[in-house]
């Protein structure tokens, strides 16, 4: 095939509607697929209808599930094909930088299925689960509105541009594509921003990973063996039966299962005390792991395992819809709760707008998907075609995670939800103190239905176990227990939720530290040429231990002192993260601009500008609100007024501890308007350059690879099309596709 011209635009891309499996957009439609898609907008037009005239009475969950199924079908089908075919225009017969530069350790052509587990898995850890449940102080409504809305037009449509571009540009890094395509101070900028924020993001989620299983034999078991379950999956693959997905698949997940039963006879056994691991145990452990997985070939570990936890992951969510739809809960939280206009939640403090935005953020708009797609997936795709199904589909199904996730902290009364999820300072340490303090917020429960729910899941105790954790499982528990068990179930399906939620989170650590080494490499390749091959070993060594230093220093320090470490940055997870979805969303518009797509560049110019409008808000209220419960200054000033007038304010416990939140707040207030700042010289470089290439399109260069035929064949989607067997048949080739001696065309 001839190598089409270059012209600087939209030069190598395929005619709209060349994507395998997919109609041409200006193609017939067939009545029965009209008939279909008409049923697929009433069932959720109908689902939101419901719920918008729902005026205080309780309504089934299910209503709340067919408006976000019909909508993500119907924003997958329509207008994520449209940015693939119309906007981006994905080339079939282009190489990507996984079949090009396939060298078996972090570029390496993966089978689309595959890679879907591993994408989903990397980018959905905890944010889908506990986000959701905290916004849900807010009422079910407004944060499920932004988990659809927002995936379908801002999340996911960053997802699968930003990989998108990546591939063209042989898998580069977030940071390094803003300073390769803005220019050096705006890119200097997002190149900080984005590796510091990441480090905040991965010692956050391996806190939560670290309290999750500490003390948990079952949990420590079960999710260990993953490892050499991915192991043997990944040799499997590679050498002893080579492209056989379904095969492993069914040994995988056969394998899993055993691993997640046998982790219950190991908690009642003599070996219970041997996977018993205290914190620091963990954290050990932990930082080995995330060290091991970055450096070892990507096929052998970090694909298979990410792929194999997407099963359980999926399954869980999957049976959790279905007992949904059987049980049919009714959602006990309220719709809008007062506190959405107040801003006074025992929960979270601040306003609906923005702090939802910014508590929701994996499911709906999440940064860190953003270094995923700008990190192992596009070194690991085998077809441009595949971003939709990778990059749209994977974010869809998180969102989905989500939605689940509200459901289950709004189907349990709303004075259990108070009384699990606000601190022991606003509701004392007994369950009398809680009823009183949960009565006065409207929402009454006593103390013997508080004693009561504790041991229904066998626990001591359910008050203030904060972090949103705790509250899914407790929905888990009452949805799989009314479908399966009884109530006597209850405490096995939360033991169970809380090993799952630790699962979920610890494929995100995995990949997340091979992302921040990619990344590192990116920048430190500015300096030395030699960190430009990402495969170097001595750069893969070095920067791999850079990263697990990093966040496994802020871990360490955090597990020790309830006060240092990661928590001492905690408060500003939410904010970093959604700064990095505006930097993500800058490179991509700018992008689209540049590459001659200016009239596309609304497609994440809009969600860019929403982003911009809730993160740079959320940074003015933590800096400069006078609520000491939203502002980190005004809680400095609380704290040292405390310390000056000789008193010990809580949490703090004596005056060393008084000092140290004066120090975090101090800390946590500079940082949020470092952030800031340099999100907004990332914005403003950004539309210089935007202005640039409208006003002189001659003047643009691309850091674009070169246009080069790809010699593999491959369905789009998970499921290939009569038209992709037809070709793979053609070409010798079984569903998983694969590379052909010569293309087709030749």
């Amino acid at each position: 095939m001839p190598k089409p011209e270059s012209t600087g635009t939209e030069r190598d891309a395929a005619s709209p509607g060349t994507t395998p499996g997919s109609p041409s957009p200006t193609s017939p439609t067939s009545p029965k697929s009209i008939a279909v898609w008409v049923l697929v907008g009433l069932v959720g037009a109908i689902g939101w209808g419901v719920l918008a005239l729902s005026r205080g009475e309780e309504i089934s969950a299910a209503w709340l599930l067919a408006a976000a199924l019909g909508s993500y079908a119907i924003g997958y089908r329509f207008y994520a094909r449209f940015i693939a075919h119309r906007v981006l225009k994905a080339d079939k017969t282009r190489a990507t930088p996984a079949e090009r530069l396939d060298n078996g350790v972090d570029f390496h052509p993966t089978d689309r299925r595959v890679l879907f587990g591993h994408h989903f898995a990397a980018v959905a850890g905890a944010g889908p689960l506990v986000g959701p449940v905290l916004a849900a102080q807010m009422g079910y409504l407004p944060g499920t509105i932004w988990i659809v809305a927002g995936v379908i037009f801002a999340g996911a449509v960053q997802d699968m541009v930003t990989l998108f571009f990546s591939t063209r540009r042989d898998g580069r890094s977030l940071g390094q594509m803003a300073r390769d395509e803005i220019g050096p101070v705006g890119g200097a900028a997002a190149l900080v921003a984005v590796f510091a924020i990441m480090i905040i993001l991965l010692a956050v989620l391996a806190l939560v990973i670290v309290n999750a299983l500490a003390h948990s034999p079952w949990g420590v078991f079960s999710i260990g063996m993953t490892i050499p379950i991915a192991l043997f999956m990944g040799f499997y693959l590679r050498v002893l039966r080579p492209g056989r997905v379904t095969e492993v698949s069914v040994i995988g997940v056969a394998l899993l299962l055993l691993a997640i039963v046998a982790g219950g006879w190991v908690a009642e056994s003599s070996l219970a005390d041997t996977f018993t691991l205290e914190k620091e145990t963990l954290v050990i452990w932990m930082i080995a792991y995330g060290f091991v997985a970055s450096v070892l070939p990507v096929w052998m570990l970090l694909a298979p395992r990410d792929y194999l936890s997407t099963f359980m992951k999926v399954g869980t969510i999957a049976l959790l819809a279905l007992g949904v739809v059987i049980a049919m809960p009714t959602l006990k939280m309220p719709a809008v709760t007062d506190f959405a206009a107040r801003g006074d939640g025992p929960v979270f403090a601040g306003s609906m707008f923005p702090f939802v935005f910014i508590t929701i953020a994996c499911g709906a708009l999440s940064g860190f998907h953003a270094l995923v797609s700008s990190g192992t997936t596009p070194k690991m795709i085998q077809k441009e075609t595949q971003v939709r199904v990778i990059g749209y589909g994977a974010m869809l199904t998180e969102s989905f995670v989500a939605v689940m996730a509200i459901i289950a902290a709004s189907i349990i009364e709303p004075g259990l939800f108070f009384a699990v999820n606000s601190p022991g300072g606003v509701i004392g340490t007994t369950v009398e103190t809680a009823s009183q303090a949960v009565t006065n917020f409207g929402f009454a429960i006593s103390p013997e239905a508080l004693a009561q729910a504790a041991k229904d899941v066998e626990e001591a105790s359910l008050l203030s176990r904060t972090g949103g954790a705790p509250t899914f499982a407790l929905g888990m528990s009452e949805i799989f227990s009314a479908v399966i068990g009884g109530a006597g179930m209850k405490a096995f399906w939360y033991h169970f939720a809380i090993m799952f939620e630790a699962l979920f989170i610890l494929t995100t650590v995995d990949a997340g530290t091979r992302v921040g080494r990619f990344m590192l490499q990116d920048t430190l390749g500015n300096v030395h040429k030699s960190f430009r091959n990402v495969s170097w070993k001595p750069g893969v060594w070095l920067a791999s231990a850079l990263v697990v230093g990093g966040w496994g220093y802020f871990l360490w320090v955090g597990i020790k002192d309830p006060l240092g470490g990661i928590n001492q940055l905690f408060p500003l997870f939410g904010i970093a993260n959604q700064l990095l979805a505006a930097v993500a969303l800058a490179v991509c518009t700018t992008l689209l601009v540049k590459s001659g797509r200016l009239k596309w560049a609304w497609v994440t110019g809009v969600p860019l500008a929403w982003d911009v409008a809730v993160t740079l808000t959320a940074s003015y209220q933590k800096i400069f609100s006078d609520d000491v419960k939203v502002g980190f200054f005004a809680q400095r000033d609380k704290y040292q007024t405390g310390i000056d007038a000789g008193k010990v304010l809580p949490p703090a416990k004596n005056v060393d501890d008084m000092h140290t939140v004066v120090t975090n707040a101090t800390v946590d207030g500079a940082l949020s308007a470092l952030f800031a700042i340099l999100i907004i010289i990332v914005l403003a470089d950004a539309a210089r350059t935007c202005f640039k290439a409208v006003s002189s399109p001659e003047s643009v260069k691309l850091s674009e690879v070169p246009w080069t035929e790809s010699k593999i064949i491959a369905p789009a989607g998970l499921v290939p099309t009569a038209e992709e067997k037809a070709e793979l048949a053609a070409a010798g080739l079984d569903s998983g596709g694969g590379r052909v001696k010569e293309s087709l065309s030749s």
